[in-house]
């Protein structure tokens, strides 16, 4: 009976080592905030600090950076900067967020989306170093980068230091897909050249940002992170970034779900559900899970008067956001025609996510999904070749 039972203890236990990868390789995983005052103390010791972030912002054990940073004896915090969604998170996306006194700490936390959007001399003034610390989900259109790019700017403008804290693409580095935003359609949902999904961190983000700008930037890294990990694989606890990221299955379901800004066809369920008046379910479905896309299933599923389809991510690795939404939208298209949003003189929000005009040009050419993710290839391959001179990790 010992025998057994000590056979028995060994089965369980490799079960579990083999059930529990993340965690193995979490064990030597640190974040980019942890490494700051291990590693890269001397960028801010004796300063006057002013961080950018948000309720994202902590360490592998929950703590915020703004708790490390107020306690650290060797700098001085004297402002804090906020992205949309504001510095707890829980405003609704595109609302006005005014700035306001750290209840405690009491110094300021700036806006940046308010009256302005990137950060001002006036705001700059008191700082010695601006830091930036905010968990970023991968996407493009998704606005925590497009500030990080903007504080660049401010940074150059007004001869400050930037320092990012450099946090895991929760998507992982090895899906890179969608279409290459064009420099016409540059706008707060989309700052610069990048396809949809473009598999890099802030850090990263941050040295093909500075391509163009220039900044005086420093990025301090991450330890024990490869480009094969998705964030399941860190350890890490997910914090919901903004009001519709509870999740990881939100996190990933964003750009498979959320592609169709003034089409009709919507996203529900925090990014879980994609569908419109006119759809089939059932067809929808058929049509989908025949194109065997990747890592994901469709079920039909009715919402109201709405046909569409829930998502169910069965491989998180594998599972391509950016591909899938341009299979869903070709596809919802080919079942009820919806009217493909134009730009004019005014570029709408369609082209804007899209980060180019041609997506609609092609949906309104009834073009296959095949054949549209042909017409975007050659720029996407160009991208993933020029992003490889700032990449970070292996």
């Amino acid at each position: 009976m010992k025998k057994f039972l000590s056979l028995l203890l060994t089965f369980v236990l490799a079960g579990s080592m083999l059930t529990l990868p993340a965690q193995a390789k979490a064990s030597n995983f640190k974040l980019g905030n942890e490494v700051l005052l291990e590693k890269y103390a001397h960028l801010i010791d004796g300063k006057r600090i002013g961080l950018v972030t948000n309720q994202t912002g902590v360490n592998s054990q929950g703590k915020s950076t703004i708790s490390v940073l107020a306690e650290y004896p060797n700098i001085k915090l004297t402002a804090l900067y906020s992205p949309e969604h504001g510095i707890d998170g829980k405003a609704k996306a595109g609302a006005y967020v005014e700035s306001t006194f750290h209840p405690t700490l009491g110094i300021p936390i700036y806006s940046l989306y308010g009256k302005t959007r990137m950060p001002s001399a006036k705001m700059l003034a008191n700082i010695d170093v601006l830091v930036f610390d905010m968990q970023d989900i991968g996407a493009r259109s998704y606005t925590y980068m497009s500030t990080l790019n903007y504080c660049m700017v401010a940074a150059k403008q007004n001869n400050k230091p930037i320092v990012v804290l450099d946090r895991p693409n929760p998507l992982g580095g090895l899906i890179v897909d969608g279409p290459v935003l064009e420099d016409k359609y540059k706008s707060f949902v989309g700052v610069d050249n990048l396809p949809m999904t473009h598999g890099m961190t802030a850090g990263e983000l941050a040295r093909f940002f500075n391509r163009k700008i220039g900044a005086n930037l420093q990025v301090v890294p991450m330890e024990g992170y490869t480009r094969s990990m998705i964030y399941q694989d860190t350890g890490l606890s997910w914090v919901q970034s903004s009001p519709l990221m509870p999740d990881l299955q939100s996190v990933f379901g964003y750009n498979a779900t959320g592609l169709g800004e003034g089409t009709g066809i919507f996203q529900a369920d925090a990014f879980k559900w994609i569908g419109g008046k006119g759809i089939d379910p059932k067809k929808y479905a058929a049509l989908l899970n025949n194109a065997k896309l990747p890592g994901v299933t469709f079920i039909p599923e009715k919402r109201g008067s709405a046909g569409g389809v829930r998502l169910k991510i069965t491989n998180y690795r594998t599972f391509n956001p950016a591909k899938t939404g341009i299979y869903a939208l070709a596809y919802a298209r080919s079942l009820n025609k919806f009217k493909v949003p134009k730009s004019g003189k005014t570029i709408v929000m369609f082209d804007k996510i899209m980060g180019t005009n041609k997506i609609g040009l092609y949906l309104s050419q009834g073009l296959s999904p095949k054949q549209i993710e042909a017409k975007y290839a050659p720029a996407l391959n160009k991208f993933k070749q020029e992003r490889k001179k700032y990449l970070i990790y292996p």
